[in-house]
């Protein structure tokens, strides 16, 4: 192993035989091969040249750096008197030891110091938070020398003190002490992170004054600088105008661009890096992934492998977590054997995308195999098979698991919630709610939206109300995603002042609370000012019509009864807005025609529709046959109705009341016997009103309240009372 090395004579070339030495425990030291390091001390001591200045000095940071303490006693022992270059050594291995006392008695007992003796101290007790001893010994410092100074900014920004460490820069220039790259690199981190964008400008000035244009460490650091203050442009000129770029470099940009949301652009200058790691592709995947891409995170994947890197933990939970977007259940348990392979399986991280992977694709069973392996498991992991239950239907295994979690955090509580709002259990998400506010927990956006969401489904104006008030109180009112929450209860509810008002104060608007506000307003009765709020979308907005929105203006048209302008916007959907209309526009615009009494027109728009037509189609024009009493027609209609509704009662129940007001009783008789051989019942009317804070459903015929008897007795007074007026 150093049998070259072993073949120089010393008595001719002793200085390269120390310099090939010396360099060779260099290397056993960084890669600790302490074996190998041994073994040569054995041959060096042999030679007599163990005792070597330079040499035993690289022999005992080796075994500092190992902690081999009977060896280092030895090496000690070899050292008459003080000697300046071990001290160094011993104070250096204490504080990386985290032996701070020890470290300090070493300092403060050496009869001299220099440079690297007050440097090693300063750096050393920043590093262990122990700032203000560290400024008490820079002050002390007699060397005012770069070095020091570096160590001291860095240790600063290290301890979330960029202030002060600007402080220290600043005195660093006044006593003409010139930074070195390492310096401004540190000291353009504690620009951004103080957003002291003009001082940061000031130091890319001395940079160039410096000459530190061409540095590709400062050059990055001034990069991601322009990208904090948004000076994109800048930045890109930055990055082209490097003679030398690194990895960092590469990845910072590519950063920019998915950060713009050009992932085009991104992936191109990815295919354009000269030299890849590791690191990199793990990057490229995960942004990709994180960007709605996971088609694209999977395929970088695979280029990866082919291309000989080894992917990490990082990048294999990446990958899983792109493949559960995907649905991908065999992909996924390929990439499964290859964790197996390779022991990461109870890696928290790689097994929490497994977990989350198998529920994703309905394999709650697998994925709990996965989660019951994990031999330490953090609340992610927790959350995952929660949710996993929850987006299943397993809402009772989901409150089971939950109930275990020895910690919770605001993620497991909006994994409950979302499982009950799946489940359309949403007196139980308000419960679930509820208990997570008794629990001290704070709610955060999300948790907002899933139970404003549970408010509009019940209609619940009341609780609505108190979930927006806690909204406000934690500052969240002014959320794009907890506006439109807002917008859409409201409307649900019947408040439509209220929903306007939420609408008008947001500060940003998306296409999302733009189609809320627009439908809200249309489902209310107010459809002319939907169309006119549509128009000033198009008139003032950036935002583009989609489908949902322009399912709204369809709503609204029919509803107010203009007809023809509902035809126009339909017939420049897919020519003027670029949305290709579903089965949900055609169906509006059938109901649009059949209200306005056009129903042979509506027949002929569904015979020409380019798809089979849905059951909904059928029923929408079925009820402009009864409200208009076109009995052939609606015979027609029912027949095709029929091929579709199956065990649906609405069609049936269409045609059973146009017999009904035209008075063919036998054919209602007819009807209502047809339904009884297929099996088919009329659901009960419902209907329900919210009293403090609960919401009370009632039923036709039911007697299951529990204030039942008082109920009708009320009914029954005010259905005499009415008969005696009427009388």
């Amino acid at each position: 192993m150093f049998n070259n090395l072993f073949s120089i004579n010393t008595s001719k070339n002793l200085k390269t035989f120390i310099s090939k030495t010396i360099t060779l425990l260099e290397s056993y030291t960084n890669e600790r091969l302490i074996n190998h390091g041994k073994t040569l001390h054995c041959h060096l001591i042999k030679t007599g040249l163990s005792s070597q200045k330079y040499i035993s000095v690289k022999l005992l940071i080796m075994y500092l750096d190992s902690r081999k303490s009977s060896e280092i006693d030895q090496m000690l022992k070899e050292f008459n008197g003080f000697d300046l270059v071990v001290h160094n050594c011993l104070i250096k291995a204490n504080l990386q030891w985290g032996n701070v006392t020890e470290a300090r008695r070493l300092f403060d007992e050496m009869p001299e110091r220099n440079e690297v003796s007050w440097t090693s101290l300063i750096s050393g007790l920043l590093k262990h938070g122990n700032v203000d001893e560290a400024m008490f010994y820079f002050e002390k410092n007699p060397f005012s020398d770069v070095f020091t100074c570096t160590a001291t900014i860095n240790g600063l920004v290290q301890n979330n003190l960029s202030y002060k460490a600007m402080g220290i820069f600043k005195k660093m220039l006044q006593s003409e002490v010139l930074p070195n790259d390492i310096t401004l690199t540190t000291i353009i981190r504690a620009c951004v992170e103080l957003g002291v964008f003009g001082l940061g400008k000031s130091v890319f000035c001395l940079i160039i004054k410096l000459g530190f244009e061409d540095n590709v460490y400062v050059l990055n650091s001034l990069v991601k600088l322009f990208l904090e203050l948004g000076e994109i442009d800048s930045a890109r000129k930055a990055f082209d105008s490097m003679k030398e770029k690194d990895v960092v470099s590469w990845t910072t940009i590519i950063g920019m661009y998915f950060e713009m949301g050009d992932i085009i652009e991104a992936r191109r200058v990815f295919d354009e890096m000269p030299e890849r790691n590791e690191v990199t592709w793990s990057t490229i995947i995960a942004r990709f992934s994180q960007s709605g891409n996971p088609e694209e995170a999977v395929r970088l994947f695979q280029q990866m492998v082919r291309s000989s890197f080894k992917p990490n933990v990082s990048c294999y939970a990446t990958v899983i977590g792109a493949l559960s977007s995907l649905e991908a259940l065999q992909a996924g348990k390929n990439i499964h054997a290859h964790v197996l392979k390779l022991n990461m399986e109870k890696n928290v991280f790689v097994a929490s995308s497994l977990v989350d992977l198998y529920c994703k694709c309905g394999n709650t069973k697998d994925g709990r195999l996965v989660f019951d392996e994990i031999p330490e498991k953090n609340v992610v992991c927790w959350n995952s098979m929660v949710s996993g239950y929850s987006l299943n239907g397993d809402i009772s295994k989901a409150t089971e698991l939950f109930n275990q979690i020895p910690q919770k955090n605001d993620v497991s509580w909006n994994s409950l919630i979302g499982g009950h709002l799946v489940n359309e259990s949403f007196d139980d998400a308000l419960n679930v709610f509820d208990e997570m506010i008794l629990s001290g927990q704070q709610p955060n956006k999300s948790t907002f939206s899933s139970i404003l969401k549970a408010c509009a489904s019940l209609a619940s104006l009341e609780r609505g109300k108190h979930a927006h008030a806690k909204a406000v109180k934690l500052g969240f009112q002014h959320d794009i995603f907890v506006g439109t929450a807002l917008v859409d209860m409201y409307g649900k509810s019947g408040s439509i002042e209220s929903s306007r008002e939420i609408f008008r104060k947001m500060p940003a608007k998306n296409e999302i609370v733009w189609t809320a506000m627009i439908q809200g307003l249309a489902e209310n009765g107010f459809a002319q000012e939907s169309l006119s709020l549509f128009e000033e979308m198009e008139n003032n907005s950036t935002v583009r019509p989609n489908e949902l929105i322009l399912l709204s203006v369809l709503f609204a048209c029919s509803h107010c009864g203009l007809v023809d302008k509902g035809l126009s916007y339909f017939n420049s959907m897919e020519r003027v807005y670029g949305v290709r209309p579903n089965q949900r526009h055609y169906t509006s615009v059938v109901d649009m025609l059949s209200r306005s009494g056009r129903l042979n027109e509506a027949e002929s728009f569904i015979k020409g529709m380019p798809f089979e037509p849905e059951a909904n189609v059928w029923a929408a024009l079925l009820s402009g046959c009864k409200t208009f009493g076109d009995e052939t027609l609606a015979e027609r209609v029912a027949e095709r109705l029929s091929e579709h509704v199956g065990s649906k009662t609405g069609g049936y129940v269409l045609l059973s009341n146009i017999y009904a007001s035209r008075g063919k009783w036998g054919d209602v008789v007819n009807m209502r016997n047809l339904m009884d051989h297929k099996g088919i019942k009329k659901s009960g009317g419902c209907s329900w009103i919210e009293m403090r804070n609960r919401v009370n459903v009632f039923y036709s015929q039911d007697e299951s309240h529990i204030q039942s008897r008082e109920i009708y007795w009320v009914l029954q007074l005010f259905n005499s009372e009415m008969q005696s007026i009427l009388t």
